[in-house]
This record gives structure tokens, C-alpha cells and sequence, in this order.
């Protein structure tokens, strides 16, 4: 296996630069964008002559939906003759929305997607809305395909599907409409994936999903996510890292736990689904644990790792949240130790329990987020001086940056993308960690 991508490697493994895809939203999507990418090159798409551009969207807020929108308005302004294509959850719970915009050439569901036929039949689409609305019913789909791709084009770590939908109605959510109910990869599917990046080069690959601790319900022998992990990690020795995204800290198996503690190469950092730091407002969102589970979670989990990072996604002001309500995630910040923040300002998505609810001033909502941004920013601040003088394995990525095993990123000014350096760490800016290769650092 080679030490890193090479960029002739890269060119290889691109479809058409006639083809187009604009990706939005979660690391499924950027898996799934690959898998689109290859399905349009097979149906013909790159012999258009004035290409295609296909829009992969992202619904979990109302910002997200708009941003979509508005980037298609100017690819058909710099593009007038394109063909221009919107698929993903917005696309499929909004598809009436998409299909009335003038630029809109077709409009494809979260399942038809990942199909040849559906862009194979594009020359031909009708003219009306809805006959250009091709979205099947989510519900109806009860399985999940394991597509293989060779790259992860742009990126210097590969992202793998092991699951898709879920099975949980948080009352914000309008997720499970776009994703259907949860289905999983089969576990033999998921590792040859895994096999066929860590042999093109893929030093790091990240395990993602709509719900990815809910993992193997579905199939013969009700495997976890914990047993996945290990098989991965036994079947394919050249994965030198091995990376989860979020996962539901409620959801996790011995397995996982056991993998946690005992196996370097899965990496110290867990992204966690948290939501909130109040109990009235976890039970009002319908979630499943409570802040005092959050908390023993990354006490129990440090203990068995002890330089566990942590993330988190956190609302901000959901309907009836008081101040008091709202200093609860404000400290949950501190008390899990969170230092990779990701802070949504409440959004209410037409056909959810919440968007019912009472709903806080939009001026307050900005002012929560803000505080709760502020909050962990000196979080990840402090975490950054804490590794000021170490020694840290990064994964080197475009742009002169890196990421240490726990996800924390670095400015190096050597290296070639996808590679794994170890380097000193000699303070930072803020922002990121300022590194250099242990070699130059002992010269």
C-alpha cells in the first residue's frame, strides 16, 4: 500500500469533468456524491456536451435548503446550457419545491440517486413539474446497497457507509423523511469497501451514517456497530487509522467500548449526538438519554481511553427553552469536556412536532447560539494549549493542514496528502495547532 495519495491516482479514480457534483450537508452525502458520480458517467451523462451539474442537498435546516437554492440559480447562470440535476433529502422532502424552479432540469429521490437508470433516462425527462420529480417513497426502501467506490475525490481520508435512515422521531428532525427508516450496509459489503480505499492508499478511512450506533438491527444475527469495528480492524491490517462519526452515546455496545480501550487504531475522537444539556428539553426534542448518561458516558469513556476527544452537536434555543434550560448545555460544555463544537441555532422544519411548539424570538435564538459558540471556542482553545509541546501523529491533508488522531487540526508546511506524519507541536493560533515534521524539529 502506498504511503499516500498520489494526485495521478486521484485523476484516475474522477469521472467526467463534464459531470459535476456539489455536495451539501454530511459526510453520507460526500460518500454518496462518489456513488452518484460513477452512476451519471455510466448512464452517459459525460457525453453531454455542455456537461451536467448534479446537486446533492442537505435538509437538516431551513439555511441548508436555502443555500441549495441559491446555488443552483448560479450554476444555471454560469452554466445556461447545463443540464442541472438536485437529489438528496431536501430533494426528497421538498421535491415540489425543486421541480418548480425554471432551472431545474430533474429532480431525483435519496434512492433513485444511486441508480444508472434514473440519469440514463435524463435526455428524455418531461417538462412539467412533476413529471421532472422522480422521488419513490423512502418508507417503502428496506434495504441499503453496499455501492463500492475506488476514491473519495478531494479528500485525503475515505469515508465508508455502514447505514442509512433511522428508526427515531426527534421532534426537530426532519431527517428520517429524507432517509427513510434505518437500514444497514451488510457487514461483508462494508469491509471489502474498506479493503479496496485502504488498497488504493487510504491511510485513514471514517465509518459514517444517518444513525450509525443502530448498526445491524436489521440483519441476520443482530451484529453491533462494536463487532463491526473489531471485524474491520482484523480483516484489513493496512487501515492504520480507523475513524467513527456521530454516533448516539446511549446506542454504544461492549464491543465498541472494548474496541475504545484496547485498539490504537481506532482513533480518540467521538462526535457525539447531545442536542441539548436539559433534561425537560432532551424529553421535549425526544431523545433518549438524559444529561446525567452525556456526562458518565465521557467520564467512563476517558477512563477507559484517557485522551478521549470529544465533539458534540448542541441546539440552541428550542421551542421553550428558558435561560435556565439553556445554561444547562451552556455547562454540559465543560462538564463532558466537549471541544469540537458544532451549534445549531433552532431551526423548525415544516411537518415536525417542534415547528409547533412555542417558538423563541429568532433574535434570541442567534443570541443562544452565539454564547454557545463563544463557549466552545474557548473549549477548544484551552484544548489546543493543552497539546502545545507533544508529539502527534497528522494526517496531512490539502492546503499545508493536518489532523492529529483526535481530529484536532494542525498547520504543517510539509507533506503530501493522505500521508501520516509524526510532528512537534510547537503552540498554536487559535485556530489550529502550529506543527513541523519531528525531523526538521530535532535539526
Amino acid at each position: 500500500m502506498s504511503a499516500a495519495l498520489s494526485e495521478s491516482s486521484l485523476r484516475e479514480a474522477a469521472p467526467s469533468d463534464r459531470i459535476e457534483v456539489v455536495t451539501f450537508g454530511c459526510r453520507l452525502n460526500t460518500y454518496e456524491s462518489e456513488v452518484m458520480k460513477r452512476q451519471a458517467e455510466t448512464a452517459g451523462l459525460g457525453a453531454l456536451e455542455d456537461g451536467a451539474v448534479i446537486f446533492n442537498t442537505c435538509a437538516v435546516t431551513g439555511e441548508a435548503v436555502r443555500q441549495a437554492r441559491q446555488a443552483i440559480r448560479r450554476a444555471r447562470r454560469d452554466k445556461p446550457r447545463a443540464r442541472i440535476i438536485v437529489t438528496g433529502c431536501a430533494a426528497q422532502t421538498e421535491p415540489e419545491k425543486f421541480a418548480s424552479m425554471d432551472e431545474v432540469d430533474l429532480v431525483l429521490g435519496n434512492e433513485e440517486k444511486l441508480t444508472a437508470q434514473a440519469y440514463r433516462a435524463m435526455p428524455d425527462f418531461g417538462v412539467n413539474d412533476t413529471e421532472k420529480a422522480r422521488v419513490n417513497d423512502i418508507f417503502s426502501v428496506r434495504e441499503t446497497a453496499g455501492h463500492m467506490v475506488d476514491a473519495i475525490e478531494g479528500h485525503a481520508r475515505a469515508f465508508v457507509q455502514v447505514q442509512n435512515g433511522c428508526d427515531h422521531r426527534c421532534t426537530f428532525c426532519i431527517i428520517p423523511y429524507g432517509r427513510g427508516n434505518s437500514r444497514s450496509v451488510p457487514m461483508g459489503a462494508v469491509v471489502e469497501q474498506v479493503k479496496r480505499l485502504a488498497g488504493n492508499g487510504y491511510c485513514e478511512i471514517v465509518l459514517t451514517g444517518v444513525d450509525m450506533t443502530g448498526f445491524g438491527a436489521d440483519l441476520p444475527g443482530s451484529p453491533r456497530l462494536g463487532r463491526l469495528v473489531k471485524t474491520i480492524l482484523k480483516q484489513v491490517p493496512d487501515v492504520r487509522r480507523l475513524r467513527l462519526s456521530s454516533i448516539d452515546s446511549i446506542e454504544a455496545d461492549d464491543d465498541l467500548l472494548d474496541a475504545i480501550a484496547n485498539e490504537p487504531r481506532l482513533m480518540p475522537h467521538l462526535h457525539l449526538s447531545l442536542q441539548s444539556g436539559d433534561d425537560m428539553i432532551l424529553k421535549r426534542m425526544k431523545r433518549r438519554h438524559s444529561r446525567d448518561q452525556s456526562i458518565r458516558f465521557c467520564e467512563d469513556v476517558r477512563r477507559l481511553r484517557p485522551g478521549m476527544v470529544f465533539g458534540a452537536d448542541i441546539i440552541a434555543g428550542f421551542p421553550t427553552e428558558t435561560e435556565e434550560m439553556f445554561g444547562n448545555s451552556l455547562d454540559i460544555v465543560e462538564q463532558c469536556g466537549l471541544t469540537h463544537l458544532h451549534v445549531f441555532p433552532f431551526s423548525p422544519r415544516e411537518g415536525t412536532p417542534a415547528a409547533r411548539m412555542p417558538q423563541l424570538s429568532r433574535e434570541m435564538v442567534k443570541q443562544r447560539a452565539a454564547r454557545l459558540r463563544a463557549a466552545g471556542q474557548a473549549a477548544y482553545r484551552r484544548h489546543l494549549s493543552s497539546l502545545t509541546g507533544t508529539r502527534q501523529s497528522l494526517l496531512i491533508e490539502r492546503g499545508g493542514m493536518g489532523r492529529t488522531e483526535g481530529f484536532t487540526l494542525a498547520a504543517l508546511a510539509t507533506g503530501v496528502p493522505g500521508q501520516i506524519l509524526e510532528a512537534h507541536i510547537s503552540g498554536h493560533d487559535g485556530a489550529r495547532l502550529i506543527a513541523a515534521p519531528l525531523a526538521a524539529h530535532a535539526a
